[in-house]
């Protein structure tokens, strides 16, 4: 019984493992060549397995590229709810709050999440497979903003969350199109000081 236990724990760990490997080689492949030229061959290749495991994990590509996402953000959404608890609180933590966002939002997420969203427009297997993914993400991390908002009133500070998530995809995807890094810092930092004011006048 106790040979059987161990002998399925191996299996599932394998199993997990080879599952780990096969979302990273997709994040690396999205950021590397972009999802035009993200094959199933080259994400196997990338993470040392067959073309056959593939499909013990997942039952078509839009499945994997949604899933590799769905890992990175739970990366991301583990950091976020650990850094988020560490904010200040009054007007430094709303400054603190929006850096927080913008590293979160920006880096290898927003270039994985970029490929796929403009591939989605045109492919509504990729679409629906790859939404779920960005509405928990920010479901979640919104969660975590508004149980540090103190005071602020909840419609308040949801909109200080999307206007701040909307601002860094934008910025995120300037980043990536070569923009002047001076100024996104300049225009995150006028958000800052946008969004203290609009803090401060909603605080009770």
């Amino acid at each position: 019984m106790s040979v059987l236990g161990r002998t399925h724990r191996t299996q599932a760990e394998r199993r997990a493992q080879t599952r780990t490997a096969l979302l990273d080689a997709t994040i690396d492949c999205l950021v590397d060549l972009g999802y035009a030229r993200t094959s199933v061959q080259e994400i196997c290749a990338r993470a040392g397995v067959s073309k056959g495991a593939v499909q013990h994990h997942f039952s078509a590509k839009a499945e994997l590229m949604a899933a590799a996402v769905e890992h990175l953000t739970e990366k991301l959404r583990g950091r976020l709810a650990t850094s988020i608890t560490e904010l200040p609180g009054g007007a430094s933590g709303v400054a603190a709050a929006i850096d927080l966002l913008w590293e979160g939002y920006s880096g290898t997420l927003s270039t994985a999440a970029t490929e796929l969203w403009v591939a989605a427009r045109t492919d509504p297997e990729l679409r629906a497979a790859i939404r779920p993914v960005d509405k928990a993400l920010g479901r979640s991390t919104l969660e975590h903003i508004t149980a540090v908002a103190g005071d602020l009133p909840k419609e308040r500070a949801e909109i200080l969350f999307w206007l701040t998530v909307n601002l860094t995809r934008g910025l995120a995807l300037d980043a990536e199109l070569g923009g002047d890094p001076k100024r996104r810092r300049q225009l995150l930092d006028e958000w800052k000081r946008v969004a203290v004011m609009l803090y401060e006048d909603a605080s009770p």
